[in-house]
């Protein structure tokens, strides 16, 4: 009897270790079956007297069956050709179709690959701790994985391009760390999806990408259409906050967007916003998400009046805000 005993007790499984074997199946699942839709990215221009030299390297995820990639804006750097290697090896010359440096999205077109299109999802579904994995495919090393979770969600993030300062919106923060190479790679949930461009646009290490959403297909439709995306610019830095009770009382509202910084000369400065705002509804919209606010600020409102409803210092007032058209030049 008392050696069955010890044998059943040996038996027993440690709850910890079959927690951490599940994590590791999962992260090893989605690391199989994201990183053959990623690829090596190399951008490259002038010629020497020992040829092309490259001047952008990063990650780029496929997503349409015909050679479609995306990736970040930061990554390709306004260069118009280049070349993508795949997981397996393969190799295509690709060109710019067009890219937003605001999204920091950008999308580069090869010939029809042997990879399939990766599976794309809805960041909109995210829950801070939920699992991410993070996939990119740094200097063609046949892949690169970190997972961690998601540590915050509609972050606003203020990046320099150049000499000029931009805000990238609605981006997603993990602890998945990420170095440079990596960017324009996927972030994907358990299953496999892509939620999320890698960005390690705002320094080697931070763990952020660009959500897949609403907003961001059509930032990309219109960059497969236009080769550019036409935006309407406020210029405010936010990140999303929940009222406090009294102010839910006077206002209706539940949640809003506090205004962190308002940027120099822009139509926000221009209409009276300050730090420490809290911005409740554009043109009558409730605005409670970067990506609530982003989709209010495309083509259509620019150079047009915008009524903004801002809570400050507990008091509820309105102003009007004129939005310019984001160019490379905007500060």
């Amino acid at each position: 009897m008392s050696r069955a005993s010890g044998a059943d007790a040996n038996d027993e499984s440690d709850p910890t270790e079959s927690l951490l074997d599940s994590y590791s199946a999962t992260v090893i699942r989605v690391a199989e079956t994201v990183t053959q839709h990623v690829a090596a990215l190399e951008m490259t221009a002038g010629s020497g007297r020992n040829g092309r030299f490259r001047v952008g390297a990063g990650s780029a995820v496929l997503f349409t069956a015909d050679g479609y990639l995306v990736t970040n804006a930061h990554v390709v750097g306004g260069l118009r050709s280049g070349h993508a290697v795949f997981a397996d090896g393969t190799r295509t010359a690709v060109e710019l179709v067009g890219a937003d440096p605001l999204s920091d999205l950008a999308v580069v077109r090869g010939k029809a690959p042997t990879a399939t299109p990766a599976d794309f999802g809805d960041a909109e579904g995210l829950k801070v701790g939920q699992l991410v994995i993070a996939v990119g495919n740094p200097l063609g090393l046949s892949g690169s994985v970190t997972a961690g979770v998601v540590s915050g969600l509609g972050r606003s993030i203020p990046v320099w391009s150049g000499r000029n300062r931009r805000v990238i919106e609605d981006v997603i923060q993990t602890d998945a760390a990420l170095n440079p190479g990596s960017s324009g790679g996927a972030l994907a949930d358990a299953r496999g999806r892509i939620v999320g461009i890698n960005t390690a646009v705002a320094g080697a290490g931070l763990g952020l990408a660009v959500p897949i959403n609403a907003t961001s297909r059509r930032i990309i439709a219109a960059l497969l259409r236009d080769g550019r995306v036409r935006r309407a610019y406020l210029g405010l830095v936010n990140t999303p906050i929940q009222l406090q009770p009294s102010a839910v009382v006077r206002t209706g509202r539940r949640d809003g967007l506090l205004v962190v910084e308002v940027l120099a000369d822009s139509p926000a400065e221009r209409a009276g916003l300050r730090a420490g705002d809290v911005l409740l509804s554009v043109g009558e919209k409730s605005v409670s998400n970067a990506e609530s606010l982003q989709k209010l600020l495309f083509a259509e409102a620019i150079g047009e009046p915008l009524e903004l409803a801002v809570l400050r210092e507990g008091t509820e007032m309105r102003v009007v805000a004129v939005p310019d058209e984001m160019t490379e030049k905007q500060p």
